[in-house]
């Protein structure tokens, strides 16, 4: 019974009674981590990896983002060429803001420079989700900018409210 294979199964697990090959295993890498020594952003196993010196180095250097409003502002236009997700998660966040905010006239213009084909092919740069996010935003803002001014002190119209 001992010579014949184990399959791999919920069963197939295997114990080792020795310390020693515990530590081996833990200082060995997973044959599927890859580390890089690259300028871009770390990955999960580099961030993991540090050794003390270079976390204090690196914890000396950082700076968290602070958002204190605005964001519509801080964003460069035209997009670029190929926008990516955390860019995209920005736009749509200026919007919100904006939208937020009760400044629809303000998000309104915002996204048409966002989207503008004169600007670099913005809309074509954005991804469907995005594309879709920003369009809402829009006719949600033009709904509450004209309905703005049929009501007192441009609080906008109430959920669930209809219009006649």
């Amino acid at each position: 019974m001992a010579d014949e294979p184990l399959e791999a199964g919920l069963l197939g697990i295997a114990l080792s009674d020795s310390e020693s090959s515990d530590a081996e295993i833990c200082s060995t890498p997973h044959p599927t981590t890859t580390t890089t020594t690259t300028n871009g952003p770390a990955s999960r196993a580099d961030r993991t990896a540090l050794s003390e010196e270079a976390f204090q180095s690196l914890k000396a250097t950082y700076t968290p983002k602070l958002e204190n409003g605005e964001i519509w502002a801080t964003i460069s236009l035209p997009v670029s060429a190929s926008v990516n997700k955390p860019e995209a998660q920005e736009l749509a966040h200026a919007v919100e803001e904006l939208y937020f905010l009760r400044r629809w006239d303000e998000a309104v213009a915002f996204i048409q420079r966002v989207m503008a084909p004169g600007t670099g092919e913005g809309e074509t740069r954005l991804d469907e989700g995005t594309k879709q996010l920003l369009r809402h935003y829009e006719s949600r803002c033009r709904e509450r900018a004209s309905g703005k001014s049929a009501t007192q002190g441009g609080q906008g119209l109430a959920l669930g409210a209809e219009t006649e």
